[in-house]
């Protein structure tokens, strides 16, 4: 799994490894479907403060459509948390989903 990493604030450069870190583990066990991780890392309200730390994680599938799921917090860690836990809880979902369509029999029409 290929993972990017992309922040323009010095912060989140600086947690860049630990974000990096964090998301190979907690998708350790699906990791071979997914061949490219974006990680977001944005400071919407710059120096400024708040409620304003945003991270996007994106997770591209082979023959499935992209899991986007982003969190916003006061802090990196709390947002950066969230937002891979989300990501994680929606990827499960969609490999469940591929799994049950392409098992479900033919319903069987007769004339």
């Amino acid at each position: 799994m290929q993972v990017i990493v992309e922040s323009r604030h010095a912060e989140g450069e600086a947690i860049r490894s630990m974000a990096e870190n964090r998301l190979r583990f907690v998708l350790r066990r699906l990791a071979w479907r997914i061949p490219r991780a974006r990680l977001s890392l944005m400071d919407t309200n710059g120096p400024r403060g708040g409620v304003d730390k945003k991270v996007l994680v994106e997770l591209r599938l082979d023959g499935l459509q992209p899991v986007v799921a982003s969190a916003t917090s006061a802090d990196w860690r709390s947002a950066m948390d969230t937002a891979i836990d989300r990501a994680a809880q929606a990827l499960l979902r969609t490999c469940r989903r591929a799994r049950e369509a392409t098992s479900m029999p033919r319903p069987d029409f007769q004339t």
